[in-house]
């Protein structure tokens, strides 16, 4: 990773090499200057359109994590771990960034991976980034919720604009009859003064926190269909998704089908179910079915092309069963 080089140290690297000690001093003042001017911002043909959840406004497609933390769910191509990483060095990250704020893509979905808090922080200080964080916990939620409060309160002290409870936390404690803790949970952060959503992969989560009358202000819940090669067929349908990586919403239909009676906006990820489904089809099949924002992975190469595919979806109105809800 191509941090050890900044762009401070460059220029007064160069400047001590090619002139005297006079000379240098003034460099190094240049350079201090020079590296508090951040790059220049890109430019954009286009934006995405843009909603509110609360006070947040963002856009409705949001920036996905996980290629920048480098989990790419990459199924057995084991080597496409080590490609991304190879790629998404910090600066390219904070490049990638800056594409995604001129499209409109002004949010960022991500988790509390080792070192993602100072890389926003970062961000925003050296590049004057206005991209906002919509970041999940990844403590463990045990009883007390020590940990995972503790995590909370760095995370609000960071900067962090909205929380969600981690769907990987969501699904297991679901699946252990604890949806009460992710009540507790959300009322922990929402005493902090921000936002709190739920994740899940599992429909059932989502069925419990509304049951149970959860206080989240929005869900991000997986949705895509299965029609790609790699999908799941119909005796795999009844695993849990940990079990078949080619997919992460194993119930789309019956996803669609609930969502239309939730009230909360919902924003919806791993549409393309991780590269496998082409980003056309994945995100009509996303909007259409009732989210109101969409969560979608890109590299810094994608964004322009995307950002066109989905504006020409949103300007051909598309048919949809759910009420827009941000």
């Amino acid at each position: 990773m191509t941090t050890k080089l900044t762009r401070r140290g460059f220029v007064t690297s160069s400047v001590f090499g090619s002139a005297g000690v006079a000379l240098a001093a003034c460099g190094a003042q240049g350079a201090e200057a020079a590296a508090s001017v951040p790059p220049a911002k890109p430019e954009a043909k286009e934006k995405v359109p843009q909603a509110k959840i609360g006070k947040l406004e963002m856009g409705r497609m949001l920036l996905g994590g996980n290629l920048l933390t480098h989990f790419t769910h990459s199924r057995d191509l084991r080597y496409v771990y080590a490609l991304t990483k190879h790629y998404n060095t910090k600066e390219k990250i904070f490049e990638t960034m800056q594409i995604a704020e001129a499209h409109g893509v002004n949010a960022l979905v991500i988790h509390t991976a080792a070192g993602v808090l100072d890389m926003m922080k970062e961000y925003r200080k050296e590049y004057r980034g206005k991209m906002q964080w919509i970041i999940c916990p990844t403590a463990p939620m045990e009883a007390g919720l020590e940990a995972f409060s503790n995590q909370i309160q760095t995370m609000v002290d960071d900067g962090t604009d909205a929380i969600y409870i981690w769907g990987v936390r969501s699904d297991a404690l679901v699946a252990q009859g604890k949806v009460d803790l992710i009540a507790k949970a959300v009322d922990i952060v929402k005493a902090h003064s921000i936002m709190c959503g739920v994740g899940a992969h599992d429909l059932r989560a989502i069925q419990e926190c509304e049951k149970l009358k959860v206080a989240a202000d929005f869900y991000i819940k997986t949705l895509h269909h299965h029609n790609y090669p790699s999908g799941p067929k119909p005796e795999q349908i009844t695993k849990p998704h940990s079990e078949h990586p080619g997919y992460w919403c194993s119930q789309p239909k019956e996803t669609i089908e609930f969502m239309q009676t939730v009230e909360k906006p919902w924003i919806a990820f791993k549409v393309m179910a991780a590269g496998a489904i082409p980003p056309a089809s994945a995100f009509r099949y996303a909007i259409e079915g009732g989210a109101d924002f969409m969560l979608a992975g890109m590299f810094d190469f994608e964004i322009a092309e995307d950002v066109r595919i989905f504006n020409q979806l949103m300007a051909s109105k598309p048919k949809r069963n759910r009420a827009w809800r941000a």
